[in-house]
């Protein structure tokens, strides 16, 4: 089955609807330019002058994420070594335009998927640093995430051999249900639930001068199992990196062997996904491609 395009935005989120929007609701800052920079799956987002940004959602289904941004990440933050993006001003429905909105900082920088990093084993330290700081025992009151992640993996079993079952390359369909098999087939988190990115992916993850500037994209955020978060140690370094990822992370309980093949199929659920359903965005079909040609490297 050929790559499928993203979904279609529900609401046309242009220049003019946004400087409408700040205007009426922050008119200190309705006057900068204004330029639309990227619509994602779930968000658009405009630069706004120098050091700003404007995140909205295009979906339903995402509106509920820049609320979750608002409320929770004011409060990690400070807890965190590499900048997220705290808003610093929120916006609500207005102007015909139906859901609540962020002002953030904006991070300088290309995102992970398209630039090197300057010192991998470096960049591998610091960035399992940032997911072990983030792995707290989340707020009891943090909902689950909508898509599963941070749930038990086994819950996607369905769901991924129906996904494979799409792919156009036979021998590499039974090669990624060999692996999902094997990765999968281990004991499911047992522990507290922990904070999680939920989309901890490399368009995820801002480089400036070949250094991780920041850790952008928190609207998965959820309780769960760390594992979803780990499967990003497929998606930027190679196998001795990843090592020092994990090393860093977390100790020998947080991350154990199971909690890290759980990692590994959830890297094999993301590579499918990105593959089957970017079919208008090179981006993510190069990422799909790399990581699971990393996850079935020997």
């Amino acid at each position: 089955m050929a790559a499928q395009n993203m979904p279609v935005a529900e609401v046309d989120v242009t220049v003019e609807l946004v400087r409408r929007l700040l205007a009426d609701q922050h008119a200190d800052l309705a006057a900068l330019p204004l330029e639309l920079v990227a619509n994602g799956w779930d968000n658009a987002i405009f630069r706004l002058g120098d050091d700003l940004c404007v995140r909205l959602p295009r979906r339903q289904v995402a509106a509920a994420l820049i609320d979750h941004e608002q409320r929770w990440l004011p409060a990690l933050a400070p807890l965190l070594p590499i900048p997220i993006p705290v808003p610093l001003r929120t916006g609500r429905p207005g102007s015909g335009y139906p859901w609540s909105w962020s002002v953030c900082p904006w991070f300088a920088g290309e995102p992970a998927a398209d630039v090197a990093l300057a010192d991998a084993p470096r960049e591998a330290r610091r960035l399992g640093e940032f997911v072990r700081a983030l792995h707290q025992v989340a707020s009891p009151d943090v909902p689950p995430n909508p898509f599963l992640r941070g749930g038990p993996i086994g819950a996607l079993d369905d769901r991924f051999r129906d996904n494979v079952d799409q792919l156009e390359d036979p021998s590499l369909s039974a090669r990624l249900l060999a692996r999902w098999e094997q990765a999968s087939s281990v004991d499911e988190w047992h522990g507290p639930g922990l904070w999680v990115h939920g989309d901890l992916h490399t368009a995820n993850v801002v480089v400036a001068d070949g250094a991780i500037g920041a850790v952008i994209d928190f609207g998965d955020i959820a309780s769960g199992d760390p594992a979803v978060d780990l499967a990003i140690a497929w998606m930027l370094f190679g196998a001795d990196d990843r090592a020092v990822f994990r090393q860093a992370a977390g100790d020998p309980v947080a991350v154990d062997d199971a909690t890290w093949s759980r990692a590994e199929a959830w890297a094999l659920h993301f590579g499918v996904l990105y593959v089957l359903h970017s079919g208008d965005n090179p981006r993510f079909q190069r990422m799909g491609r790399h990581l699971l040609a990393a996850v079935l490297a020997p």
